[in-house]
């Protein structure tokens, strides 16, 4: 069985990474996201509302696994028993990091592959981030995310 997983904060998950997850499920038997629980970062929603919500988002499609995870994500992989991480890159500004990061995830874990997949054009402008400051400042989200994400946007901010 060939499986990915792909790891993030998912605070809140969007219609780009909901894109990345459905093309992934076309090339992969399995494909785990993997939210991450201790990120380093005050996430909005709690790892509980996050894994909630990527469920919620990705209800129907049979081949996705959702799951939280602590520690290094390279022990993790090996955990599952999964050789490729997925991680998207929207644009050039994401791919000094995440080249980095796969640096030294094959410096940990030579046997973990990182494969780079980038979301449809019109998902390549979103992140997380920009989705809460917008919910924050009670714009209109409704053309990043999910129903029901918006609604947890608006219930969490008012």
């Amino acid at each position: 069985m060939r499986s990915v997983v792909y790891p993030g904060t998912f605070d809140p998950i969007t219609n780009g990474h909901a894109d990345l997850i459905v093309r992934a499920a076309q090339l992969f038997d399995r494909v785990v996201v993997a939210v991450a629980a201790d990120t380093g970062k005050t996430p909005t929603f709690t790892t509980q509302e996050r894994v909630a919500l990527v469920h919620e988002v990705l209800d129907g499609q049979p081949r996705v696994e959702v799951v939280s995870f602590n520690g290094l994500l390279v022990n993790y992989a090996r955990e599952l028993g999964v050789h490729v991480i997925m991680r998207g890159l929207r644009a050039v500004s994401d791919f000094e990091y995440e080249f980095q990061l796969a640096g030294m995830n094959r410096r940990m874990a030579p046997d973990i592959e990182t494969l780079f997949l980038t979301p449809a054009e019109q998902y390549s402008y979103i992140s997380s981030s920009l989705v809460r400051e917008i919910a924050r400042l009670r714009g209109d989200v409704s053309s990043f995310v999910a129903p029901g994400v918006q609604a947890a946007l608006r219930a969490r901010f008012g």
